[in-house]
């Protein structure tokens, strides 16, 4: 079947039933790349019977048990739910790939639509079962999908039902976070803006990203709450425990991955 027909017979005009599936609007049905899923991996990665593997845009599930680790609260949840959602469309979906089409892994980065212009991520952080992230420049639905976890959050779905929250000084392995302390330091060098948070984490804002933010957003953050998230890692581990900063550390990849409190 040439492309032309298939995204026609993909692709339906959106007829939205519940506010979750609203968040993010249905995209130009030029603009979406047909494809087969074979499979679910997880809650936010599909293989295509291309054999593709598309990592989703702007969501992170939780973590499936692997090489001895246990599964993270509601991470089979995430996997059915994208089973689910990808079978109520016959295991056809839509790809929108992000301005940048792949990641160190070699997966394609895209944003999946069902036949019925629902946004996948949208629906999952929507419904409490994955966080919204940001990662530039793949930033096109942050809004919608910012949205959509606000909703979760409110109505206390899914990982929400249990703030999910962490203090800084809670942090004892590396692995994603949402974390939210004080402010009580902030240096900029050329490798950045590093703020530290209750004197236990840190937070880096690379150069090449730090055009993004507003200034008045880094200025007079001593003494401020704020919320953050990302992936921690362990500066200890990666030699650099002689530097004068907290141990555990999280790269800040777009605004909206650190809020004023």
């Amino acid at each position: 079947m040439k492309k032309a027909s298939l995204v026609g017979a993909f692709f339906v005009p959106a007829i939205w039933l519940t506010a979750a599936q609203a968040f993010c609007p249905a995209p130009a049905p030029a603009s979406l790349t047909p494809a087969v899923v074979a499979r679910v991996v997880d809650g936010d990665t599909l293989r295509l019977k291309d054999g593709r593997s598309v990592r989703m845009i702007g969501l992170n599930a939780p973590e499936l048990a692997a090489k001895g680790r246990l599964a993270e609260p509601l991470a089979v949840a995430a996997r059915r739910r994208l089973e689910q959602l990808v079978a109520r469309n016959g295991g056809r979906v839509g790809l929108v790939p992000g301005r940048e089409r792949f990641d160190r892994y070699g997966r394609t980065l895209a944003h999946v639509y069902g036949a019925n212009g629902v946004n996948f991520e949208a629906r999952l952080i929507a419904e409490g079962l994955a966080y919204h992230i940001a990662l530039a420049p793949n930033v096109a639905l942050v809004a919608c999908q910012q949205a959509a976890e606000n909703h979760a959050r409110r109505a206390r779905l899914g990982l929400w039902r249990r703030s999910p929250v962490l203090k800084p000084e809670q942090i004892r392995s590396s692995g994603f976070a949402v974390l939210s302390g004080r402010v009580s330091g902030v240096q900029r060098n050329r490798n950045g803006v590093w703020i530290t948070l209750n004197g236990a984490v840190v937070l880096r804002i690379a150069p090449n990203i730090r055009g993004r933010f507003p200034p008045e957003r880094l200025k007079g953050l001593v003494g401020r709450r704020v919320e953050a998230r990302g992936w921690v890692v362990d500066r200890h581990q990666r030699g650099r425990s002689s530097l004068p900063l907290a141990r555990w550390m999280i790269s800040i990849k777009d605004p909206s991955m650190l809020r004023l409190l």
